[in-house]
């Protein structure tokens, strides 16, 4: 596995701490990384995307979804189940999780939905004006200039 050293991207900028951070996450090769419950992360448009996670056996009042730090947190604790019933097999796993998907700058959530064992969360980047391309006018006269009384 390769280090990057990243101090040169902080002698020589301000603010990128997170993008760091974002990188040495990824760079860490974390093998245990959890593989449960399965999701999706797609495009839905120009600006908007959803993250679909497959949660077979929980309820709405089960899931929980939270932006915090940056970052979208899905977890699930399932009820304490009826000890009763007998298993002859087991597939539906309904294990606790907790899953973490770290948003981009100007990315927010714009809602959440449960439906037919999914849970779908749709997110939008919303770019401020003042990071919107611009076009400059450009002036068809020399700029005036003003004479200094000496």
């Amino acid at each position: 596995m390769r280090n990057f050293d990243l101090t040169p991207l902080y002698r020589a900028s301000v603010g990128f701490d997170r993008l760091a951070d974002v990188v040495d996450r990824a760079m860490s090769g974390d093998l245990a990384a959890p593989t449960y419950p399965p999701y999706n992360i797609e495009k839905t448009g120009e600006d908007t995307y959803r993250i679909s996670i497959a949660v077979a056996g929980f309820a709405a009042d089960d899931l929980n979804v939270e932006v915090r730090d940056g970052a979208v947190i899905v977890s699930a604790k399932k009820a304490d189940e009826d000890d009763s019933r007998t298993y002859l097999h087991r597939g539906i796993a309904t294990r606790a999780f907790e899953r973490k998907f770290t948003l981009a700058d100007h990315v927010r959530v714009d809602g959440a939905s449960h439906l037919d064992g999914m849970l779908h969360i749709d997110l939008v980047r919303e770019i401020p004006e003042a990071l919107k391309p611009r076009r400059i006018e450009i002036a068809k006269s020399a700029p005036k200039v003003e004479k200094l009384d000496a």
